[in-house]
């Protein structure tokens, strides 16, 4: 048995078989083979099961997100069966006698440069996609497993780390946890973790790929990984999962009651998801509403800009499922960590103070005019809030507000319904933002502070680097100070203020959260039982 401690980021425990997980290897070496009838048959053969992925691929989207977003998989079908790609291919293998990897490889590459270079805006975008059906080829040749789609069973994944891309697209029903080497509490890993109710050990160094298909027992409690662990410890694990059960079968009977404090006061306590498939999750554990919708996941999981009715779509699904209950659906927070390359960003020394969120968004009305129209024409299926992130400054909500009103007239000219009684509010997650907040507030509904960003920024500590972890205490008195200033100017203009980030399910705060006035907590889905349980036992009279 092998032991590699890391550090916990989620208080579970899991056992299972582990995937290791590798970055694709966008390079393939210039290599021949004198063998071009075996090379045109691996490429045949890897073809063939790329048309099959794709094709479950495409069903598998069909029933969760539905047409419009499911037919890039027809597309990338249709791309694998071009006849002149198929011919450039094999003509690298049988005239230059190179690999099919390395023939697939300069194929795409072809083909990429001559979609891109093209005036017409569709197909441009082919180039991305001719890239990913061509990876998907060069996989299936190396027999390198990138994603749970193309594996059966359930696993522990094991990886150095994941993009936020990677994680949207990972079939969140066959993983059983999380163990990384590198990342921090902070991780988009580590939130999907907590989402998921399922362990997570990140700054776990010792883990290699040898260990691929081994058992492993993750303690997320303690940050323990244990790899083709030893009877004492199954049964430890095994205990301590009963216990876990034996917990949450107590917590069910909370189901269906009140969030209110013995001495009467009541909160809004709302779950926080990343996509619709989510929504199922936020009914389960009984919230309230939906406090944070991360609608960033359409582009991240998109080989181009989501359209309208994509959009839309997306939208009216969380809206209807979730009834007469609140969803406050935050547009775009794209940069920092969550870059994406058809943006066409440019590389920054510090993203996360650089161009990302509302600044895009401003920088690219086109951009941020499609996402509203497509908000504004859901909000008739549900009760609609949106949510703009990383506001800084008086001037940035009154464009927000004039672009809001321009497109309400465009959809209005256009005998296209909306609700007109949608809240709008704004995130409080710079110091910039917190300190102005009796400036802001008259011009929005609502306040909702994103404490994972206004952590790192009060405190000049970026939340993604694993050593200055120590530097975040999350219950720095600094930013509880911001925060409580924040919630006294809300409450000043009669507005409500609400939590999104981590800490709002953080139960060592959420007395100290009621004290100061705050309205409601948006918590990852597994934690509403709990965080309720917590706020039924406190008395503010006391």
């Amino acid at each position: 048995m092998i032991i590699i401690k890391g550090k916990g980021v989620f208080s579970a425990v899991g056992i299972g078989k582990i995937l290791f997980i590798t970055k694709r290897d966008t390079e393939i070496k210039h290599k021949k083979s004198e063998n071009f009838e075996l090379e045109r048959t691996r490429f045949k053969e890897a073809k063939a099961s790329a048309l099959k992925q794709l094709a479950e691929l495409y069903e598998k989207a069909l029933k969760e997100v539905g047409e419009e977003h499911a037919e890039i998989f027809e597309i990338h079908q249709m791309l694998l069966e071009d006849e002149d790609y198929n011919a450039s291919v094999n003509e690298l293998i049988e005239l230059a006698q190179f690999t099919a990897e390395y023939a697939v490889r300069l194929a795409s590459d072809r083909f990429a440069a001559m979609f891109s270079s093209m005036d017409d805006e569709y197909m441009k975008a082919r180039a991305s996609d001719i890239k990913d059906v061509s990876d998907r080829i060069i996989d299936n040749l190396l027999g390198r497993v990138s994603k749970l789609e193309d594996t059966d069973g359930r696993y522990i994944i094991f990886a150095d780390d994941l993009t936020p891309s990677e994680t949207v697209m990972l079939d969140k029903r066959k993983v059983l946890g999380f163990v990384t080497r590198f990342g921090s509490s902070n991780s988009h890993t580590s939130i999907l973790a907590r989402n998921m109710n399922i362990p997570a050990v990140i700054g776990a160094e010792g883990i290699d790929e040898a260990m691929n298909g081994k058992t492993a027992a993750v303690n997320g409690f303690t940050g323990t990984v244990y790899i083709d662990p030893d009877q004492e410890t199954l049964k430890m694990i095994s205990e301590l999962a009963e216990a876990i059960n034996k917990k949450k079968q107590l917590l069910e009977d909370l189901r269906g009651k009140e969030n209110v404090t013995l001495d009467g006061t009541k909160i809004k306590l709302y779950a926080n998801i990343g996509s619709p498939e989510d929504v199922e999750s936020v009914l389960k554990n009984d919230a309230d509403g939906i406090g944070l919708f991360r609608s960033e996941f359409l582009y991240l999981e998109s080989d181009d800009f989501p359209s309208e009715e994509t959009q839309f779509n997306a939208y009216k699904k969380v809206l209807e499922s979730m009834g007469t209950k609140k969803v406050i659906i935050r547009t775009m927070d794209i940069g920092a960590d969550k870059q994406i390359d058809y943006f066409g960003l440019s590389k920054e020394e510090n993203p996360a103070l650089g161009f990302r969120a509302i600044r895009i968004c401003l920088a690219y009305p086109e951009i941020f005019r499609t996402q509203l129209r497509a908000l504004l024409r859901a909000s008739v299926y549900g009760n609609l809030g949106i949510m703009f992130p990383m506001i800084t400054t008086f001037d940035e909500i009154l464009e927000i507000k004039g672009i809001v009103n321009d497109v309400k007239s465009a959809l209005y000219s256009e005998g296209i319904a909306y609700s007109d009684s949608i809240e709008y509010g704004i995130m409080i997650e710079t110091p910039a933002a917190a300190i102005m907040s009796d400036v802001l507030v008259p011009e929005v509904d609502f306040f909702s502070v994103g404490t994972n960003d206004l952590i790192q920024y009060t405190l000049a500590a970026d939340r993604q680097n694993p050593k200055l972890e120590s530097f975040c205490d999350t219950h720095y008195e600094a930013v509880l100070r911001l925060i409580e200033y924040a919630t006294s100017c809300a409450h000043k203009y009669g507005k409500w203020i609400g939590i999104c980030g981590e800490l709002g399910a953080d139960t060592r705060l959420t007395e100290r959260w009621l004290k100061m006035g705050i309205d409601e907590l948006s918590v990852s889905p597994a934690f509403v039982l709990t965080v309720r349980d917590k706020i039924r036992k406190i008395n503010l009279k006391h």
